[in-house]
């Protein structure tokens, strides 16, 4: 789709900021008013749009993708939200680890082990620790403590560490990411801890590259939205 407006511009509304095409407030796919709660987000957003030349390429523009997110699908379907995410502390995938070779099983032990160590402390729920992929149940307690921490965040939030969490296979990875604990980078490669030494040790085919790019690039532009909101 070819650019048609000429100018992008951030407009203050009451409940909000919102980002306009040639003066026209934007809205969501789900024809929403795309309503921002931070004029850094806007501002970062409409940066986006005014970055489109000559077509436009939704690709390009993760913030809006983000935004848009919240107010078309977590705010309608907040519940069903809420549930993805914190499923994930069920099967988290710093819970699972290798027997063997011994180098896999200590590189993961001193990479997640603080994390788990971490969210114990943070969410006073301790997770339980298995070798292999037959799954371990965990704690009630624990998996309504996690549930409880996913819940208590805004729909703009929420969004984010549903987006972080599917990126990183972990929730615990997600909420580290989110509360600053850990970088993009840090919370990428910890999340890619596995496939990096598989690619150390056989090498890396251009589909597993392509995927690699794309997950690093969901956490990098989650981080982004985070601290966007938080300005």
């Amino acid at each position: 789709m070819k650019r048609v407006y000429r100018t992008v511009t951030i407009e203050p509304v009451p409940s909000g900021h919102a980002v306009a095409l040639d003066g026209k407030p934007m809205r969501t796919p789900g024809k929403r008013a795309l309503l921002l709660p931070t004029v850094a987000l806007a501002a970062a957003i409409a940066a986006e749009w005014d970055a489109q030349h000559p077509d436009i390429r939704p690709e390009t523009m993760p913030l809006t993708r983000l935004a848009a997110t919240a107010l078309d699908r977590t705010a309608t379907l907040r519940d069903q939200v809420i549930r993805e995410t914190a499923n994930y502390a069920g099967t988290d995938l710093v819970c699972y680890r290798a027997d063997h070779p011994p180098a896999l099983a200590a590189r993961q032990h001193e990479a997640w082990q603080p994390l788990i160590d971490w969210a114990a402390g943070r969410f006073d729920a301790a997770l339980e620790i298995t070798t292999g992929i037959v799954p371990k149940p965990q704690r009630p307690t624990a998996l309504a403590a996690f549930a409880s921490a996913v819940a208590a965040h805004d729909d703009f939030r929420l969004t984010a560490l549903h987006t972080a969490t599917a990126a990183c296979g972990s929730l615990i990875i997600a909420l580290a990411l989110m509360e600053g604990r850990l970088d993009a980078d840090a919370a990428f490669a910890v999340s890619q801890l596995d496939e990096t030494y598989q690619i150390e040790a056989w090498g890396e085919d251009e589909e597993a590259m392509r995927r690699r790019e794309a997950l690093a690039a969901d956490i990098a532009a989650t981080a982004q939205f985070l601290e966007l909101l938080a300005a």
